[in-house]
């Protein structure tokens, strides 16, 4: 019972810290605005400054919203991986989903620029989303029959960096021989930002990732049964073939997503179930999604209120943030690992 009411402590502790830096985000930025004057505008407050109105709800909450969805997104679909792959290490961008929606985006925005109409802002907005969800699902399918291959976890990351590796390689070329304004326009993008989604962006992302999340919480059944194995599976009746097909859709889904509106975003994936694993203490999908979900929303909102400079219109690239602090649980679960983790 002690341990139960724990793990309630720990969901309601989460969702404090994820209203928190919610606040905090809305309330940073380049501009210094006061909270009174951010949370009227909120609010529909009368007497609010034209341009307070416009930076809060045109910027400020857009970038917030996609942050949070970023966070539980990449998190899930880290989860995700980690559990169908049985490898700890498994994330959409360590396994190349991430290149393969970036190479979809990379394929439109550097390929379509001389044709001009990917100026027209909603087929912009439309085509980038394509061309991330068909990149990342290609992607998807070369691992997913590498993995009915390939059993050996080593062997598995080695194919999904070298896969990524090409993909990368074949991105650089189009890139020689770009336009300046698409190759302006992609370099921005892979330095993952929040601070350019619209909200006639958000409006595209945003039942997209909340479909896959909710997909997602009515697969943590199958997380369970899967965990223990093919065999184990397969002795309580789980089709596995149809079971990790739906899975790794939701995955590419939310990975694609986010990879194609805000860059491709790394380590968050990884790093985010571990954490929730030593904080919950448990293995259990039905209590770990959850909690990767919150956790994952705080780890994102904390990650772009660290890259906004106070003072000054720079932001840092959220995934130099997010290297910053994934990588020191990466290291730890490397070494965990060897101890039998």
């Amino acid at each position: 019972m002690e341990k139960k009411s724990g793990k309630y402590y720990l969901y309601i502790a989460l969702a404090l810290l994820l209203l928190l830096f919610f606040a905090v985000d809305l309330l940073t930025g380049a501009a210094l605005l006061p909270a009174v004057d951010v949370w009227k505008a909120l609010t529909g407050g009368a007497d609010v400054p034209d341009y307070v109105n416009a930076i809060v709800m045109n910027f400020r909450v857009p970038k917030a919203i996609t942050a949070l969805l970023a966070g539980m997104a990449l998190s899930v679909s880290g989860l995700q991986m980690q559990t169908t792959f049985r490898n700890p290490l498994a994330d959409p961008y360590v396994l190349g989903i991430s290149s393969g929606s970036g190479f979809g985006v990379a394929l439109f925005i550097l390929g379509t620029g001389m044709w001009g109409f990917s100026s027209v802002l909603w087929v912009h907005n439309l085509g980038i989303a394509l061309a991330g969800w068909l990149g990342a699902f290609v992607m998807l399918a070369i691992v997913t029959a590498a993995s009915l291959r390939l059993r050996d976890t080593m062997s598995m990351l080695v194919m999904g960096i070298m896969v990524g590796g090409a993909v990368s390689a074949i991105v650089g070329v189009m890139q020689y021989f770009s336009e300046a304004t698409a190759l302006k326009t992609y370099v921005l993008w892979t330095m993952g930002s929040f601070s350019s989604i619209s909200p006639e962006q958000l409006y595209l992302m945003a039942p997209a990732i909340l479909l896959g999340l909710i997909a997602a919480l009515m697969t943590m059944k199958w997380l369970d049964v899967m965990m223990h194995g093919d065999m184990y599976a397969r002795s309580v009746g789980l089709h596995i073939k149809r079971a990790r097909t739906v899975i790794l859709l939701i995955s590419g889904l939310l990975a694609g997503t986010i990879t194609a509106f805000c860059g491709p975003i790394g380590f968050v994936g990884i790093a985010v179930p571990h954490v929730a694993r030593m904080l919950f203490g448990t293995a259990n999908h039905r209590v770990l999604l959850p909690a990767t979900m919150l956790l994952g929303g705080v780890v994102m909102l904390m990650s772009d209120i660290i890259s906004q400079l106070p003072g000054s219109d720079s932001v840092l690239p959220i995934n130099t943030i997010t290297a910053l602090l994934g990588i020191p649980v990466i290291i730890f679960v490397i070494f965990r690992n060897q101890r039998g983790f």
